[in-house]
C-alpha cells in the first residue's frame, strides 16, 4: 500500500519509455520532457511500450526512490496521448496500479486482481498430503 500526502503531485509522462533507462535517465526525462524538477519530492510515473510494466521516481531528501511494478498478465490503462503528461490524484494512481478502468469504474478484463505463486515444493508436498 502507498501512502502519500496531500502536497504531492503526481505526474505521468504519457509517451512510452525504454525500461533499461536508469535513474539519471528518468530524471533527465523529467527535467527535459515534462519540464518538471525531479528534486521536487514528486512522484513521475513512467510506462513501458507494452505497458505491462510502470516505474515510478521520488526524490527523498538525500536519493532516489525507483519503484517498479511489472504485471503477470494484462497492461496498465492507456491514458490520454494528445499531451506528453497527464497529472494524477492519488487515489487515480491507486486505482491506476491495482487495475480498475477509471472510465468505467470496473476492472481491466485482463488484469489479473490475485496471483498465487508456489513453488515445486508445495506441488510435491501437497501430492503427498492426496495419498
Amino acid at each position: 500500500m502507498i501512502v502519500l500526502p496531500q502536497s504531492v503531485r503526481i505526474v505521468v509522462l504519457t509517451r512510452s519509455v525504454a525500461f533499461t533507462m536508469d535513474v539519471d535517465g528518468l530524471a533527465r526525462l523529467v527535467r527535459d520532457v515534462l519540464l518538471d524538477d525531479p528534486l521536487s519530492g514528486d512522484i513521475f510515473c513512467f510506462f513501458n511500450p507494452r505497458r505491462d510494466r510502470v516505474k515510478l521516481l521520488v526524490w527523498d531528501r538525500n536519493g532516489f526512490w525507483v519503484m517498479c511494478k511489472r504485471l503477470e498478465r494484462g497492461r496498465f490503462q492507456l491514458l490520454d496521448r494528445r499531451t506528453s503528461r497527464v497529472e494524477l490524484s492519488r487515489d487515480e494512481l491507486i486505482m491506476l496500479l491495482e487495475g480498475v478502468d477509471m472510465t468505467s469504474e470496473r476492472f481491466h478484463r485482463n488484469f489479473v486482481y490475485d496471483v498465487h505463486i508456489s513453488s515445486r515444493g508445495d506441488e510435491d508436498r501437497s501430492a503427498r498430503a492426496a495419498r
